[in-house]
């Protein structure tokens, strides 16, 4: 049976780190959520401000990591959970990105809907390409498109 507790960023940062394919670690969090079964830890939730300026509304909560060891129904679960917390704390929408060559069961499975494909793009965009030295910003992921999913209260 799969329980859920609170974790610090370190204990989530240290799932993603062992768990997630693509992306490294998140500097700051509102909330993360731990899956566990018989004590050990399945998967872990991150819970974070929106990165898109036009989502942040005061109102939206973004899902910025979501990892698992495998374990079934952890991804489902641990996104539920972060919608229930967000609805108790007053967030009326939250929403996550997937790689379009991702399905999304869990997202679709926790009642969540595709709302957007977006394109990928580099991130030296707007004062990017202006910040520290030019040439040193890196890139932590590969550019690809995405497909945004979205709770929200009034689904």
């Amino acid at each position: 049976m799969i329980q859920l507790r609170p974790l610090t960023l370190l204990e989530a940062n240290r799932a993603v780190t062992l768990w997630h394919s693509h992306h490294k670690p998140v500097r700051g969090h509102r909330f993360s959520i731990g899956a566990h079964v018989g004590g050990e830890l399945v998967g872990a939730v991150i819970v974070g401000r929106p990165v898109a300026a036009g989502l942040q509304d005061g109102l939206t909560a973004e899902v910025t990591r979501l990892v698992t060891n495998g374990h079934a129904h952890a991804a489902s679960r641990l996104l539920g959970a972060a919608w229930r917390a967000c609805r108790a704390m007053g967030f009326t929408r939250l929403v996550s990105y997937t790689r379009k060559d991702e399905a999304g069961t869990c997202y679709r499975a926790a009642g969540w809907l595709v709302v957007a494909e977006v394109n990928g793009r580099e991130w030296q965009t707007g004062n990017k390409a202006l910040r520290w030295l030019p040439g040193m910003y890196a890139p932590t992921t590969e550019i690809i498109d995405r497909t945004r999913w979205q709770i929200e209260a009034s689904q």
